[in-house]
């Protein structure tokens, strides 16, 4: 790897003239999150296609040779003469650094380039110009920028702008106007958000106890954007707080204190992960009943290799708990205006559930000119080609305040929902606990061989209205390169298992094989996906609950590699 750490470019240059460019972040808000290794930072994916698409929506590149070259690290280096980088921020956020990352093809978050330079943090632009740098011929592709803080939890604003070689032009954007928030286009494009109000009964019941001033608790789980990714403050500014804060607002008593908040979100993971989670995530293990439940798979559930069954049997799970609770289905959308909505809206419609739609109120109108009625960009809505921005988080908190208001002034529907009924896609995960360190309520003979070690270097993510995260799946299984060679064995009465193991980038992590007794099932690689997160995957699924036997064993090639196992999933 090579490591640019130095304060400016090798010698004074002369004045530069005015290079045409592009935009991928305009006055953004960056937020440092600790980082178990490193400095806190804000960070900012450019892997994936994502440059490109950052330059299309945020920039308004439309040049389809220069969309294809900054696909390619090749195509970069011939189009790009400079970055220019300037950040606006108070006094007392200190010292920050921009670092500008190049992936390496052999290591690929360890090599390539890294190139570190401190902002100005009155707005003035610096500049990088890549002549003046030395690059590493590891480097495979543009992977990230980021924004090094001091300490966690501080803000700033920042603006990216990329210069072109001559010969290459794009047209320069105006920035957008505004968002007129509550004026009455607004409040339309919000009122088409409204899918379903489905039975209204049991969100009605969780609203009379808030105005009668009992306790009252929402709850939320989901993805990366319940988590709060692209919010600033990630733990203040998500929808899921927003929309806590406006149902307080609307129905709390003694200044809302009588209402309680769960948040839940784990970034890229599906229903298939949320099932396995909820009862400890959520549920708080028995200690918590939450009254509403908001579901938010919508983006996620693309890696939901039943596709749809978990939904299902996730919202069933929640519907069924004892004290009744209300379940509410959001539909967000990612930039490229794709969600799962049409998969999984049949689950609300067949239970008759409220239901949300992110889509059905923004995708029109950012199709819209000002002037033909748009309320808001894309550029001002998405942060990334995945999650909004602040402004997006407070859409998605109003949209979900329009329903709660509807509800309020609706009349109570006299009956329950009804749960006996043949699935929309199918309930066969119905009952899904979770098998760890610390959870083993079945009673399974666990023999750990040589995972016999606890992983701390974990996914990391912000519960409920904590800044500061909390490592998701803490009491697992780990295997070391000293540990032995010895094989985890599982033996389990249940219908189904699912196996949750931990996903990372790191060269020294290798793969492990597992059979289910005595037959080989599936290889396990968690350099698949490539950044430290967990992965669920079905073992077995069958009608009835037999006792099997699950072993799981590294790979010849991976003796003297780390492989982490966080839990399992059974029913």
């Amino acid at each position: 790897m090579i490591n640019n750490s130095q304060s400016g470019p090798k010698a004074p240059k002369d004045p530069q003239k005015k290079r045409s460019g592009f935009y991928i972040m305009i006055d953004k808000i960056i937020e440092a999150t600790a980082r178990l290794d490193g400095k806190p930072s804000q960070e900012i994916y450019l892997d994936e296609g994502r440059l490109a698409f950052d330059a299309q929506f945020v920039g308004g590149v439309e040049d389809k040779n220069i969309l294809t070259l900054l696909n390619e690290y090749d195509g970069f280096c011939k189009l790009v003469h400079s970055i220019g980088v300037s950040v606006k921020a108070s006094e007392g956020a200190g010292n920050i650094d921009f670092v500008f990352h190049n992936y390496g093809k052999v290591d690929r978050y360890g090599g390539g380039t890294q190139i570190k330079l401190p902002c100005k943090k009155d707005g003035t632009e610096v500049i990088i110009k890549i002549e003046d740098y030395e690059w590493s011929k590891d480097d495979d592709v543009v992977g990230k920028i980021a924004f090094e803080f001091e300490k966690p939890g501080l803000i700033a604003e920042a603006t990216v702008k990329v210069y072109l070689n001559e010969g290459y032009k794009v047209p320069e954007i105006e920035i957008d106007p505004p968002v007129e928030f509550k004026s009455d286009k607004y409040n339309s494009m919000i009122s088409k958000s409204l899918l379903s109000i489905g039975n209204n009964r049991r969100l009605k019941v969780a609203i009379d106890k808030a105005k009668r001033g009992e306790d009252v608790t929402i709850a939320y789980i989901g993805g990366s954007i319940t988590q709060g990714a692209g919010a600033k403050p990630i733990h203040t500014a998500c929808y899921a707080y927003k929309s806590y804060v406006k149902f307080k607002e609307l129905f709390g008593s003694n200044e809302g204190g009588n209402i309680n908040f769960i948040k839940a979100g784990v970034g890229g993971t599906p229903s298939e992960l949320g099932l396995i989670r909820y009862d400890r995530d959520v549920f708080r293990d028995g200690k918590v009943k939450p009254d509403i439940v908001v579901v938010e798979f919508a983006v996620n559930d693309e890696g939901d290799e039943t596709r749809g069954v978990c939904y299902e049997s996730l919202i069933l799970n929640i519907l069924s708990s004892e004290n009744k609770p209300a379940v509410i289905l959001l539909f967000s959308v990612f930039a490229n205006d794709w969600n799962l909505q049409e998969r999984l809206s049949p689950v609300g419609k067949l239970y008759d559930l409220p239901m949300v739609s992110i889509s059905d109120a923004v995708v029109e109108q950012f199709k819209l000119t000002k002037e033909e009625g748009n309320i808001i960009t894309k550029r001002q809505f998405f942060y990334d080609i995945y999650h909004p921005t602040s402004d997006g988080h407070l859409i998605m908190a109003d949209c979900l305040a329009y329903l709660f208001e509807q509800t309020a002034n609706s009349t109570l529907d006299e009956k329950d929902v009804s749960l006996d009924k043949e699935p929309a896609i199918g309930n066969s995960f119905v009952g899904m606990r979770l098998i760890d360190k610390k959870d083993n309520e079945c009673s399974a003979v666990i023999e750990k061989g040589s995972f016999k070690e606890t992983d701390e270097d974990l996914q990391y993510v912000e519960m409920d209205d904590n800044p500061f995260p909390t490592p998701v799946f803490p009491y697992n299984w780990m295997h070391t390169p000293k540990s032995g060679n010895e094989s985890f064995s599982l033996i389990v009465s249940s219908r189904s298992l699912l196996l949750v193991f931990k996903d990372s980038g790191r060269m020294d992590f290798g793969k492990a094989n597992v059979y289910v007794d005595g037959k080989f099932v599936l290889t396990a690689d968690p350099k698949a996906v490539g950044w430290t997160h967990c992965n669920a995957i079905i073992l077995y699924q069958e009608e009835s609950s037999m006792e099997h036997k699950i072993e799981i064993k590294m790979a010849e090639d991976s003796f003297d590699k780390y492989f982490t196992i966080l839990g399992f999933g059974y029913n």
